[in-house]
């Protein structure tokens, strides 16, 4: 023992200490790695036709994008369906990501805007419920196809939750803002503010599996955030529900024949000139009980009763069945 009747750092008493402390911080450690490694190994990347990758989400049981190329539904679903290209010949543009996810939709647009007008400024609001998808995304190196300046974005956006890119005072190149949480609640202060978009992107998880994001009023509140001369709204969904609900916001609907997919996607806006007009076919979908909405008229319902009310609604409803339309279509192709 030494003076002040602790073990000497040479007495066996003392190494015995010293062993068993250093062990402990080892452990620590490990399990410090472990959790992060766990952080990150929750959503394992797959690779998709294109050679980039998605994620499977255990919560919503789908993948988040789809399996022919997620790079490539984020080009041609969202920046393609959207003409953001010549959207960006402008001084500035708008975008609202409803469902910002791995950041692909936002990452191509910015790419894209950017290479046709490196002036044009930028605002992107961005909804999610899960900051583990962005960060896990950067962290497996899932974007690093995308140029520097915008991997630097999605970093910044997935650490800091806001990123401002040129002068502070004048002529902001970009002004990104991360909106955590549930997208009901999460795009109300843009509503009250009277923020409004040029282009939203309208990508939630498909309505079976996530109803709560494809409602009459939370479709409403994204239409309240569209500019109504020029703002569109692109989706992958053509589910017959989803367009109703956009006819109901107000929005006339084209169809969209873009980004891989066996079906075609959505674009709506305010004013029904040019727009691709839907198909015969499409348009005998919206006569059918299939266009029953899902509602929520809080905006606070789960997604089981969301899905058993509209069910209750379908079993009452007089617009026609939607097997016989199925069936018919089915022998037509």
């Amino acid at each position: 023992m030494d003076k002040d009747g602790e073990a000497s750092s040479n007495s066996p008493a003392a190494n015995r200490e010293n062993s068993h402390r250093c062990e402990e911080k080892q452990k620590s450690n490990l399990e410090k790695r472990d959790t992060e490694k766990n952080d990150v190994e929750r959503f394992t990347p797959i690779e998709t036709g294109d050679g980039s990758c998605t994620f499977y989400s255990q919560t919503f049981g789908e993948w988040f994008h789809s399996r022919d190329g997620a790079f490539n539904e984020a080009q041609k679903t969202y920046v393609e369906a959207s003409n953001l290209t010549k959207r960006a010949e402008g001084n500035s543009l708008k975008i609202l990501d409803v469902c910002y996810g791995l950041g692909y939709n936002t990452a191509a647009a910015l790419e894209a805007i950017w290479q046709v007008n490196p002036r044009c400024q930028v605002e992107v609001q961005a909804l999610e419920i899960d900051i583990e998808v962005p960060r896990s995304a950067i962290a497996q190196g899932l974007t690093q196809r995308y140029p520097p300046e915008v991997q630097g974005v999605l970093d910044a956006i997935a650490t800091q939750g806001k990123v401002e890119l040129g002068d502070p005072d004048s002529n902001k190149k970009l002004l990104a803002n991360f909106r955590l949480g549930d997208a009901r609640q999460q795009i109300q202060p843009l509503v009250e503010a009277g923020w409004q978009a040029d282009v939203v992107f309208l990508d939630p998880f498909s309505p079976p599996h996530c109803p709560q994001l494809w409602t009459v009023e939370f479709l409403q509140l994204v239409a309240s955030c569209l500019n109504p001369y020029s703002g569109v709204i692109v989706t992958y969904s053509c589910a017959a529900a989803v367009r109703s609900a956009l006819k109901l916001s107000g929005l006339s609907i084209g169809s969209t024949h873009l980004g891989g997919r066996k079906w075609p996607g959505t674009i709506a806006q305010f004013l029904s000139e040019n727009l691709p007009p839907l198909s015969l076919q499409e348009i005998e979908h919206l006569q059918t009980r299939a266009a029953v909405p899902y509602r929520d008229p809080n905006l606070q319902a789960t997604a089981e009763d969301i899905l058993s009310n509209r069910l209750k609604e379908q079993n009452t409803s007089t617009l026609l069945p939607t097997k016989p339309w199925r069936l018919r279509w089915q022998q037509r192709c």
